[in-house]
């Protein structure tokens, strides 16, 4: 474990953490997830042996920087998706300054576009976007968990703002294929597999 890496994503979390405060407008903010769920997700990464993990919702690098380490470990590859230019930007320059690029391709486009087209490869899928999509993602989500073996998908936010992903919830509740747990960990990790 690289103890100067992570004492450096502790002081890069409180300062966005900072930043964020500063901002009366949730669009704005960076809105990073917490370092306690970044550690579990970077431990199942090295658990499972993740090969390639597909993140949903960039922001700035945060988490990206977590996962990229624990998948260099795997000899894994993450793919991370963010549809503002200026984040994905953002996200490649931390990646290169802590020599991550080799194992991480950013793109920038609109998630939906992503998963419509995107080939079920993933062994971990991390959504963290705008909660008001995640219905129209799941049919693409459930394609990519259904034919991949092993696969796992974990959403964020599921305690802090469970209204917003209740019927998000709900509609994975009535897959019989579904297996699903919260985690109270964070913000609130909602952990999805096929039975």
């Amino acid at each position: 474990m690289n103890k100067a890496f992570f004492s450096q994503l502790e002081h890069l979390y409180t300062t966005l953490k900072l930043e964020d405060e500063q901002k009366p407008n949730r669009l704005d903010r960076w809105r990073n997830l917490e370092p306690q769920s970044a550690l579990l997700i970077s431990m199942l990464i090295r658990g499972q042996q993740t090969k390639a993990l597909l993140e949903i919702g960039t922001s700035n690098g945060y988490s990206t920087l977590w996962f990229a380490d624990a998948l260099k470990s795997t000899g894994g590859h993450l793919t991370t998706i963010e549809i503002e230019p200026q984040r994905t930007q953002l996200a490649q320059a931390s990646l290169e300054k802590f020599g991550f690029l080799a194992h991480t391709t950013c793109l920038t486009i609109d998630a939906q576009e992503f998963l419509q087209h995107a080939e079920p490869k993933y062994d971990l899928i991390f959504l963290d976007a705008e909660r008001a999509f995640y219905k129209n993602y799941w049919p693409d989500l459930r394609r990519l968990l259904i034919r991949t073996k092993g696969a796992v998908l974990v959403v964020d936010n599921v305690i802090s703002h469970a209204s917003e992903v209740l019927e998000f919830i709900q509609l994975i509740r009535k897959d019989d294929q579904m297996l699903l747990t919260t985690v109270d960990v964070g913000a609130g990790l909602l952990w999805v597999a096929c039975v």
